[in-house]
Formats: C-alpha cells, structure tokens, sequence
C-alpha cells in the first residue's frame, strides 16, 4: 500500500455499494453514496481553509455520523485525524489540541462554551467546525456551520495520499499526559485486515480491494452497534473494520450507556454485531436481559467482541443463555498493539475469565528479551512483532520504551504483564504503570479487582496502593456495591479474594463508594480513586 489509503478503499465502497446504508443514528440514515459526497465536501472545505499534507484534524464529537465523515473527510483530504476524549478539561484539551499541533476542530455543539473558553490558548487552529447539536442555536460567528462545510462542491483536487499516512490515537492511559499513538494506514489497514468479515490480499492494493468486493458476497453485510465511544480505539477501529468491508454503523442517539436502548437498537436494526468494553458494558446489558426475558429478539446478532476491561466467564455464560448462536470474542489489546491475544467463547463450551490463547506474532517476554516458556512461574510483559504503530508523537523517550527492535524485529510492548500456563494460555496481570509494591510483592490492581468483581454483591471495584508505613503500600480495595445484592462486609471481600488469590494479593481495606466513575470506555481514574483512598482511610484512623 503505497499510493492509497483508507479514504480509497471506502471511495471504493461507494462506488460498488451506492445505495447500501454506511451511517445511522436516530432518523439520520446516509447511504454510502452520501456519506461520501459529505466526506468529499468537508475534504474540500479543510484544504480550502490551507490545511496541507498530513495537518491535523481533531474530533471533538461524541458518536455519529458526523465522527466517521470527519475521519473519511481527513483520509480523502490527506490528513491525520486526531480523536479528542470529550471529558477532558480545559488544560487537558488545550494540552492535545497544541501537542498533537492541530489545525481545525470539528466539535459537539454542546462543546461550544468550552471551545469558546480556551480558543484563544490555540492560534494553531485555524478552522473550527461545529456540528449541530439540537438545532437551538446558530455557531458562533468564529466557527463555521458542519452542514456547511459538508456542502462544499468537491471541486479540489484530490490531495497526495499514501500508505505512510498518519493517523492519530490520543491515549491517556491510567498516568501521566495523553500520548498520541502514530499509526500508519498501510500498517493499521493490514493489522484490521486480518479479523475483518470481508478479507483483501495481505499486500493488495486499489484493485484487489474493487476485485473482493465485487465477488458475490457469503453473507449479508455486517451492521455493527459500536457500544464505546469513537473517541476510542476499540470503537473507531471496529468501525473502520466494517467500513473496509461495505457494512454499515448504527449508532444510539444518547450520549451515556443506555443498554435498554442498545438492545432496542440491535432488534430494530438487525444488528449484527456490536463491541463492547467487558464487564462495564456486559454486566448492565446482562442484568436487562435477566429482567425481562424474552422482550429482545437478538438473533441477528452473531457477534459480541470485547477489548479494555475484563469480561468475567460468568457475565459471558449469562449472555450465552439469552442467546445460544452468538459468539463472544474477548480481545486482548490497546490503542498500541490490536489483536494481541483472544478468547473465544460459545455456548456449551467452556469460558474463561482474563485468559487468553496468544496470536501467532505475540510473545510475553521476560526483562531481559527472554520468551517465557509455558508453565514458568515468571512474569513477563506481552508483546507484539509485526505491525504497528511508529511511536507516540513528539515523544521519542517513550516511544523508544514502547516500540522495539528486537533481533530486527518490530515489537510493540504496551506494558501488559502476564503468565504464560502450561498449555500456553496467557493470564493477563494488569498494567505495570499501576502497580502496587506492598512488602516487597508486586501486586497488579487488575488481577485483585477481577477477583473482587465475580462476587455476587460486587458492582465494580477498583484496587490502589495506599502509603503504609510497614508494608510500603497497602493494598486498597474501592468497591461500588451492586443494587439488590447480597450484603458482604469488608471482611468477607477481603476472604473472597484471599479464598482466590494470593493473601498478600489481598486488600487490606475495602472502602465503599457510591460509583467508581468509569468513563465512556470503561477506563478509570486511578489517581483520583487513590487520592479518595488516601483521604478516606487517614479521616477512619
């Protein structure tokens, strides 16, 4: 892939599928043909505006069709989009808008105070687009109309694309600034290439893209619900994945989770599959179903695929009930490295919690470079050989840190440890960058919050260090509780974990909260929970 890139593959589409549906949200349905008549007017409007080869494009939106058209507009304009997490604060916007040096901003309208608040920190900006949000309101003289922007006659010529166009994944991860995850087109195309429903020649091109998609077709096209937010890499990636193959995206019209929606949403549309963030998305959607029994008639959907946050076999057994075809497809990965390792569940079959069958390309690997031999009892970081990104932007220290050569080689090390079993099954630790050092052990929060998460009376929970002045860091158990549940006092949780793992995994306290407060994507803010901690245990001291 040296001449082309995404936006040609879906020009490709269009003009192979017209009239099949790309986009939907509420009564907004855009065929393929005006998805890309849209994609091509805004394309128009950004170079116009004097954005050059490979300037940035931020989306500041939450999901809908204006999201993917500003991602094709940026493709077929030669641009790198830059996806903007929609609960960032002033600092923290201000921050990615001047590090990753965007240009134009296609944002919300419910975002125009805020935009309007700190547009003057920005002088690079030199476009802002607004996307209608209940049509109450005109945009503000500084900003131009979405509606207008896509309107532009596409009368530009085509900007210089390639496979070693730029694409953008800022990611905050659990500490430290946001980083932008660099990934080529050519190298992110071949990496979704490999799992997508409709597959193109690993070293295709232009031709062999129109050639696939124009052979009769074994099964309808994929509709796929994208229960994260775009802003994410598991939402827009799966949605990129579809696209490449002619299928659609159907949106919810809200803004938070709404799984009662979402499962309106998938009969109405006969979805026919939809990603997930584990737990966070598949105890809710569970608990619905258990509720009322038969209201949903799923059997369009075929597919459920996780990525982010555990899926613990229990929540995976109980969807499996309420739909037997399915199959669960439970991914371990990050906006660094997709597709490392997967778990695949169907009913009748045995499910696993945190427990993955490794990729042909992923290995976990000991400090020293080591492979770790199935059954070691060490531990070891996954990693990834082959494709993927080219670093964080304008961070070369981490990027070294993160994508390496080895032997040759390119791996991408995002940080997961894990334990290699005997028949080679990964069990997945957590990340490094949290880790709790209590007494000399290291303690992963995500193994002990996994563990606290299968009981009955547990809603989420969330494991931090606190300062403790024998052990170093105590371990910290934060626990929401679930509604109607069993009661369980601190000490029965603290002997279900240790009944489970390691005592010294064990919490040493439990503090209850109202709501962990994950985010759209089920990420949590460990620095905020541990400051709660911290303040929590010294007012009980």
């Amino acid at each position: 892939m040296s001449d082309w890139n995404f936006a040609d593959v879906w020009d490709v589409v269009a003009a192979t599928f017209p009239e099949r549906p790309a986009v939907a949200q509420g009564a907004v349905r855009r065929s393929w043909t005006a998805f890309e008549r849209r994609a091509a007017g805004l394309a128009t409007t950004l170079q116009e505006a004097g954005l050059g080869y490979q300037a940035k494009v931020a989306q500041y939106l939450y999901n809908g069709p204006a999201y993917l058209e500003s991602v094709y507009a940026a493709f077929k304009a030669g641009l790198v989009p830059v996806n903007t997490n929609y609960r960032y604060t002033d600092d923290e916007l201000a921050y990615l808008w001047d590090n990753s040096d965007t240009e134009a901003v296609v944002f919300h309208g419910a975002f125009t105070d805020r935009v309007e608040g700190i547009r003057a920190r920005l002088g690079g900006v030199r476009l802002w687009i607004r996307v209608d949000g209940d049509g109450s309101a005109p945009a503000p003289e500084w900003a131009l109309d979405y509606e207008t922007a896509v309107s532009a006659p596409a009368h530009v010529a085509p900007a210089r694309r390639s496979g070693d166009d730029m694409l953008f994944i800022y990611t905050g991860g659990t500490t430290g600034l946001p980083k932008g995850v660099m990934w080529r087109q050519d190298d992110l195309f071949a990496v979704l290439n490999r799992t997508g429903e409709v597959r193109f020649g690993e070293q295709g091109d232009i031709d062999d893209v129109r050639a696939t998609l124009s052979r009769p077709a074994k099964h309808p096209p994929a509709r796929l619900l994208p229960g994260p937010p775009l802003m994410h890499g598991t939402g827009l990636f799966t949605a990129m994945s579809v696209l490449n193959g002619g299928g659609s995206v159907v949106m919810p019209e809200g803004h938070h989770l709404d799984v009662r929606a979402m499962l309106d949403l998938i009969e109405q549309e006969r979805v026919t599959q939809i990603c997930i963030v584990g737990d966070a998305f598949a105890k809710p959607i569970l608990a619905a179903l258990d509720a009322e029994p038969g209201r949903w008639d799923l059997s369009s959907l075929w597919l459920m695929v996780s990525s982010g946050v555990m899926w613990s076999s229990e929540v995976k057994e109980g969807l499996l009930r309420h739909n037997p075809p399915m199959m669960l497809v439970d991914t371990l990965g990050s906006s660094e490295a997709v597709g490392m390792a997967r778990s695949t569940a169907r009913a009748g079959e045995p499910t696993r919690t945190a427990g993955f069958e490794l990729g042909p390309d992923t290995k976990v690997l000991a400090e020293d470079g080591r492979e770790l031999v199935p059954g070691s009892p060490e531990q070891g970081r996954v990693a990834l050989r082959g494709r993927g990104p080219v670093g964080y932007y304008k961070d070369p220290e981490k990027s070294a840190a993160t994508f390496a050569v080895i032997d040759g080689e390119r791996w991408t090390i995002p940080g997961d440890f894990a334990t290699v079993g005997a028949d080679g099954t990964v069990q997945l630790l957590g990340r490094g960058s949290v880790c709790i050092n209590s007494g000399g052990e290291k303690i992963f929060p995500e193994e002990v919050e996994e563990a606290l998460k299968l009981h009955p009376g547990v809603a989420d929970a969330v494991v931090v260090g606190v300062p403790d002045d024998r052990f170093g860091e105590a371990v910290t158990a934060l626990v929401e509780r679930r509604a109607g549940g069993p009661e369980a006092s601190a000490g029965d949780l603290i002997d279900w974990v240790k009944g489970r793992l390691a005592a010294y995994k064990a919490p040493r306290r439990v503090v209850e909260v109202a709501s962990i407060g994950r985010s759209p994507a089920g990420k949590v803010d460990y620095r905020r929970l541990r400051d709660e901690a911290i303040r929590r245990v010294a007012a009980s001291s």
